[in-house]
């Protein structure tokens, strides 16, 4: 049931690890097995964002992928359906509560194990959601801020392993602070 997928999901500790350099592999892998499955017209750039696309940046050991959609509405109805069948979980967003529209939908797959492998997000060429690139670019250029928010993650991760959400309000802070010095 998608409430005991959402609910394993949401309780699952926070776990950092060190770099590790076949990350940039397994998202080119992913990418063309999306590729290869999804139809050509729904599927526009996919790119890898995240601290596994930050050379030497610790992280949750999850490819984070962002894949360009004509709208989220395809998502929902043709991408969605494909995913699931192969074992994806979908999440989405909706634009504000009890709103059928969705804001924001991803997927998590995972290894036979149970591990999370992948988070794959689906947005539009106009969502806000891709400033996630800018700040990828911005710790691959300034080594310092990369340093600055490893920090940050190994203590949110640290201090409540078990709180997901607290995790990531404290990487947002930093987050959006580093964009908002950029702009």
């Amino acid at each position: 049931m998608a409430g005991d997928y959402v609910a394993r999901a949401r309780d699952e500790r926070v776990e950092i690890v060190e770099y590790d350099p076949a990350w940039p592999q397994r998202f080119a892998e992913e990418a063309a097995a999306l590729r290869a499955l999804l139809p050509e017209r729904l599927v526009g750039r996919i790119e890898h964002f995240g601290s596994t696309a930050v050379p030497g940046m610790p992280a949750k050991p999850i490819i984070d992928m962002i894949v360009e959609v004509p709208d989220l509405e395809a998502v929902r109805r043709e991408v969605a359906p494909l995913l699931v069948a192969r074992g994806y979980e979908f999440f989405w967003r909706p634009t504000s509560p009890g709103d059928p529209d969705i804001d924001y939908a991803w997927f998590i797959k995972r290894d036979a194990a149970g591990r999370r492998t992948h988070h794959i997000h689906f947005l539009p060429p106009g969502s806000p959601y891709w400033d996630r690139l800018g700040f990828r670019d911005l710790l691959i250029a300034d080594p310092a801020l990369a340093r600055a928010y490893a920090a940050v993650k190994r203590q949110a991760a640290t201090s409540r392993p078990e709180d997901r959400a607290a995790y990531a309000r404290a990487k947002g802070d930093f987050i959006r602070e580093a964009l908002g010095k950029r702009r």
